[in-house]
């Protein structure tokens, strides 16, 4: 019965079957004209060295030079041909793990590290890749030629094929023994490697903390602690490697020296000829390389089935946001965002919001504030349907998101993060992130609202300046304004500002809010921020507290008030200390 691991990666084989039908035929033509190789060696014997026939000399020749040669070219055919099939089902496969990954919800993301999911994706696909494209295509040829060679044995000597195998038994067992071994020692491997990928990635990405902390021996400590582990898993997985592929096939070999005995005692009686033992014996050293190649094989595959388990536990992650079938699309949107009783829990057990209304007029500028854990990034996580409630419902223009194409949803509702994020690429490539049809005009406007027209008549190549890694050519103000730009682009009815200016200095943030404005005009607005000065802009504010709503209204009556928005902005307390 197949393992359940392979038989799902068969579901990437499938649709490739016919290109796999003509590698077959290839495969087996080649590997048939290599059978008859070794059956010249008896009429060379016999016929013509014993015989002393010069013709049947010089035919024999040519007739191996011919079959070598044509065999060369057809497993050069055969394995460009697999090669290439090969590395199509494991895009495909590399496709839909991608895919499945944009699909995730961001609590997928902060519960998962990086480095493992990176190393599933390169280091385990990596691995069933080379199993497939080195050892597939083989195994097929070895099977084929040691079916055929076990039948030229029978053929040519029947007691002589049943001695050749007479140790087949114990190699088996040691094959088994040890490939049970293998998979654990190869899922450890798996593991220290991902442990090596997340340090790197994390380390390397808070580099500047590392070195002003004086903490690079201690780093440096810490990654020849994960290496060492790594190496340790290593050197027991290949000692396993090297038990459950050589063994066996070390105990194959001891039958050559049987049948050398018994083959060599029976031409001496004459009951076999010299060119029927010189035949057996060629067919015979072509039987042990092919399995041992199949032990080998065992072997390989248990690593790619180790590697497909990890795979496939990424494939079957948890998809928490469906895209509705047929769902509901909008000839325009007006912009009322409405919330009904939302209710929302992570693993942490207490909610993240609990009980949540408010509704957003189209045009209104809404402003969330509320202490760190209050809920605020779940919010901005739910308006673009990243996350769906637990209870309640979240509504655009009186529809259930959930019954809104998500296509639709992030069309009509942008996003600009505390921190946007840049791609490594152009400037012109990063405005047009999420709409790459816009036409030179559009960009030139949108550049215009955002402020950048001097900024980017000042760069070296303009339009083609490379931002860097993650926008760290720019600074932190203008990757806001390009932020502001690419969502001027998208033209959305709903625009969601999380922490819009908290990484800004007061000037730098008074400029980039001249953009938004430009941005808000004539579109439902919704800040999330812990500015007083950004919420005495708002026409309306929310108070969140504890994952509920404890406050709401007109930024003057709220103060005025003194509860929880004004304490919220005391001057004394901390928050929005240095606002005014």
């Amino acid at each position: 019965m197949l393992d359940p691991q392979f038989h799902r990666a068969l579901a990437y084989v499938v649709p490739y079957w016919h290109r796999l039908l003509l590698v077959l035929v290839i495969s087996l033509t080649s590997t048939g004209l290599a059978l008859y190789v070794p059956y010249l060696s008896r009429s060379l014997v016999d016929g013509a060295l014993l015989g002393g026939d010069g013709g049947v000399l010089r035919r024999i020749v040519l007739t191996f030079v011919l079959i070598t040669i044509a065999s060369f070219a057809l497993n050069i055919v055969s394995g460009l041909r697999y090669t290439r099939v090969s590395a199509a089902i494991l895009f495909d496969m590399r496709l839909a793990l991608y895919r499945h990954l944009q699909c995730l919800s961001p609590r997928f993301y902060a519960q998962t590290r990086l480095g493992d999911i990176m190393s599933r994706i390169n280091n385990d696909i990596g691995e069933i890749q080379r199993v497939a494209s080195e050892a597939v295509l083989a195994t097929l040829g070895n099977v084929i030629f040691l079916v055929g060679s076990l039948g030229m044995l029978i053929w040519l000597d029947v007691r002589l094929f049943v001695v050749s195998l007479c140790l087949l038994p114990p190699s088996l067992w040691a094959l088994v023994r040890y490939r049970r071994r293998l998979e654990g020692r190869v899922r450890t491997v798996r593991a220290r490697s991902a442990d090596i990928g997340s340090f790197l990635i994390e380390t390397i990405q808070g580099m500047k903390l590392v070195v002003t902390s004086n903490a690079q021996t201690r780093e440096v400590d810490r990654f020849r602690q994960r290496n060492d582990a790594f190496v340790d898993a290593l050197m027991s997985m290949q000692w396993v490697t090297y038990l459950s592929g050589g063994l066996p096939g070390l105990i194959l070999s001891g039958s050559t020296a049987i049948v050398f005995l018994y083959g060599g005692s029976r031409v001496i009686d004459g009951t076999v000829t010299m060119g029927t033992l010189v035949a057996v014996m060629a067919y015979q050293a072509r039987v042990l390389p092919p399995l041992q190649a199949l032990m080998g094989l065992y072997a390989s595959l248990a690593t790619a089935k180790v590697s497909l388990g990890r795979v496939h536990e990424l494939l079957d992650a948890n998809v928490e946001v469906v895209d509705p079938p047929g769902g509901v699309t909008f000839d325009q949107v007006r912009g009322r965002v409405t919330m009904e009783h939302v209710t929302v829990s992570f693993d942490r057990g207490e909610p993240s919001l609990e009980d949540v209304s408010m509704d957003v007029a189209p045009g209104e500028m809404l402003v969330v504030v509320g202490p760190s854990g209050s809920g605020k990034s779940t919010l901005t996580d739910l308006l673009l349907r990243l996350i769906d409630p637990d209870q309640g419902r979240v509504l655009l223009d009186g529809r259930d998101l959930r019954e809104i194409p998500l296509r639709e949803v992030r069309r009509h509702i942008a996003l600009v993060d505390q921190e946007p994020f840049l791609f490594h690429a152009t400037l012109s490539e990063n405005l047009r992130y999420a709409r790459p049809e816009a036409t030179d005009e559009d960009l030139a406007a949108a550049v215009r609202a955002a402020g950048l027209e001097g900024f980017v008549a000042g760069l070296p190549e303009g339009y083609a300046t490379q931002v860097g890694e993650r926008g760290r050519a720019l600074s932190a103000g203008e990757r806001q304004r390009v932020a502001i730009a690419r969502a001027f682009l998208m033209a959305p009815a709903v625009l969601i500002l999380d922490e819009p200016t908290a990484s800004l200095d007061p000037a730098t943030a008074r400029q980039v809010m001249t953009g938004y404005e430009v941005l808000m005009r004539a579109r439902t607005t919704i800040v999330v921020s812990h500015r007083l000065e950004l919420a005495r802009q708002a026409d309306r504010v929310i108070v969140l507290d504890g994952a509920n709503v404890v406050e709401q209204g007109s930024p003057s009556e709220l103060m005025a008030r003194g509860g929880a928005f004004a304490r919220l902005f005391d001057t004394g307390s901390g928050v929005g200390a240095t606002e005014s």
